[in-house]
């Protein structure tokens, strides 16, 4: 299975219950959905679930936004 925004947008969608508008690429997690830390975690849950690809712990403090994950994840399938 292919990774695309719309795959990533969707899981964000559910599990920061925020607006489908308002993830875009270059939205920033924390800053422009609200997200805390362990909604962070809960994403990255919901990730590895949906797309057998989670973030490691180690690696939360990096990431900031949506082109984040989708470079992290292509990164971690490659």
């Amino acid at each position: 299975m292919e990774i695309t925004f719309e795959n990533v947008r969707d899981i964000i969608v559910d599990t920061l219950s925020c607006n489908v508008e308002d993830v875009k690429l270059d939205t920033n997690l924390i800053e422009d959905l609200e997200a805390d830390s362990l909604e962070i975690v809960e994403l990255s849950m919901a990730l590895q679930e949906s797309l057998g690809v989670g973030i490691e712990d180690e690696d939360l403090e990096k990431i900031h936004t949506v082109q984040d994950i989708l470079n992290y994840i292509k990164s971690k399938r490659a």
